[in-house]
Parts: structure tokens; sequence; C-alpha cells
């Protein structure tokens, strides 16, 4: 009775042991799915460094346009703030023997025509930046002063620079000024003058375009200086440099196969909006680096390349 007990009890075991393994799910047996990326390769090109720093518009030599004889003022051709041209007429004078003698002595002698006026002419080209005599029928003393022209051909830009940047300001050397128009004109640095800012430690270099400007005193630009630009470096888009949250570490997922990446630490250097430099390690131009889609993989990942 015993053996019959435990034969009941023990056949449930063998009868589960027998069975057949069911079958893992379809979904187990699938790989895992791969990730959608874009490939780019190694690059050689430059990323220059650039300073940026703020100038002033300086007229460095004025012209005193003053009155030959004293005299009426008859005419008056300009205001404040034009530019001239160099023999533009700006004021027409008249003596007083000529508003003496009036129109009718003209009629009696026709040779009298145009005695006694007088064309004030601009001795420069640029800009009038004071008007003394602006009145027709203002009288003016020999040598009363009429206007001022600032000279457009020495136009100046007054760069205010860091003394530890001085050295990326010399006499010389290239520059770039943007107006505020975004309007670009390249320039050289001329002239450094020897007072420093007490408040803000700069000291001023005069910067000059080759161009003949004509612009108003005292507007403000900016001033583009490259600290460095070497040639023949890793260049790569800025999309396929991936950082961790406090941006201490760099680094690349470069593609061993076809379907694997690697994670690869990178020492970046100079970077704008949409290009880095990689210092070091050194790729192969055949290498193939992730662009686009390399964002949250882990190392060596499974991918699969997008066209």
């Amino acid at each position: 009775m015993k053996r019959i007990l435990l034969f009941f009890l023990v056949l449930p075991f063998l009868t589960d042991s027998c069975t057949p393994a069911t079958k893992p799910d379809a979904a187990q047996t699938e790989s895992a799915p791969k990730a959608q990326v874009k490939v780019i390769h190694v690059r050689q090109g430059s990323i220059s460094d650039d300073l940026t720093l703020f100038a002033t518009t300086y007229y460095l030599k004025r012209n005193i346009v003053t009155a030959p004889i004293p005299a009426f003022i008859t005419g008056v051709n300009v205001k404040l703030g034009d530019k001239v041209i160099k023999g533009d007429i700006l004021y027409i004078l008249q003596s007083k023997e000529s508003r003496a003698l009036g129109t009718e002595a003209v009629k009696i002698d026709s040779t009298l025509s145009g005695f006694g006026i007088i064309k004030v002419r601009a001795s420069a080209s640029g800009v009038i930046s004071t008007l003394d005599k602006q009145q027709p029928g203002d009288y003016v003393l020999e040598g009363g002063p009429l206007c001022t022209i600032a000279e457009s051909s020495d136009l100046a830009f007054m760069v205010n620079v860091p003394f530890e940047y001085a050295a990326f300001a010399k006499t010389g050397k290239s520059c770039t000024i943007i107006l505020p128009d975004n309007k670009s004109y390249p320039g050289t640095f001329s002239t450094a003058l020897t007072a420093m800012n007490v408040l803000a430690q700069t000291q001023t270099i005069l910067a000059k375009t080759k161009q003949s400007l004509f612009l108003p005193e005292n507007m403000i630009v900016k001033v583009m200086v490259s600290k460095s630009s070497s040639t023949g470096k890793q260049v790569f888009p800025k999309s396929a440099v991936l950082t961790d949250e406090m941006m201490s570490e760099y680094w690349v997922m470069k593609l061993i196969n076809d379907s694997t990446a690697v994670k690869v630490p990178i020492q970046i250097g100079n970077r704008n909006s949409e290009n880095v430099e990689i210092i070091s390690p050194k790729f192969s131009l055949s290498d193939r680096i992730i662009s686009s889609g390399s964002y949250g993989l882990p190392d060596t990942a499974q991918i699969s390349i997008s066209k």
C-alpha cells in the first residue's frame, strides 16, 4: 500500500520532466534593434581663434573752413553731418561793397556782374562735423569759422585693447572691422597710444581701413582679430562630438565595422558654431565617425548606417 501511494506521489514529477521544453517567445529570439546613424569621414582644415574687441570712430584730421573776407552769407549748401567732396560749394558770400552797390550797378555796368560774390568750396572730402554759420543773412568777419570738415581719409578706429591682448594688436597686424549693419572691412592696426584707461585697464590702439568711409564720429564697431589659425588640423562637425554633463570629457563614436561603433575619447581645440578641431588622437582619413544618431549610444554599440 505504501509503495502504491509513493508511486502516485512521484508520478507528476516524472510527467513534468518528460514534457518537452516550450519554445522561447519569438521576441526573445530576435536581436535587439540597431540605432540608425549617419557617418562622416575625417576632414582636414582649420578653425580660427578670433578675439572680439570694440572701437569707436574718430577723425584724426579736421579742416576748419573760414571766410576769406568780411562778408554777408547769402547761401548755405550744407547741413551738419553732410558728406562733401573736395571742391563742393559750401557757402556763397557777398562782400559789403557788392551789397552796397546792389543790382542797380550791374544794370549800369555789366562788368560788375558777380562782383563781390565769393563761393567757398570744400578743401577736402569728408563729413561736416561742426556748422558755425547756417543762416543766410549772417555777417562773418575775415577768418571767421564757417564749418569744420572731418576728413574721411583720416578716419580712424580707436580700439580698446586689454593689456594682456596687446600682442595681438601690434602695428601692422591685420584685423576685420564690422559695422553695426554687419558690413565688414579689412583693417590694419597703425598706432598704439601711450595712455591707459584707468578704470578699464585697456590701451587705445588706432586701426584704419584702406577704403575711404563716411561714418559718423563716436560710432561703436566690432574689431575681430585672429589669435591663431593653423591648417592641416582634424575638423569634425559639432554633431559628431559628444560630452558629459560637466563638459569635462569629450568623445566620438567610431565604426570598427559596418554594424559596430566604439567610444573614442578625444581632446578638442578651437571650435566655432559649426565645427570642432580635434587635437588627439590622430584619425585616419578612412575612419568613419558617427555624425548623427550617436546620442546615448553605449561603448561597442550595434548600429545601422542610414543613407
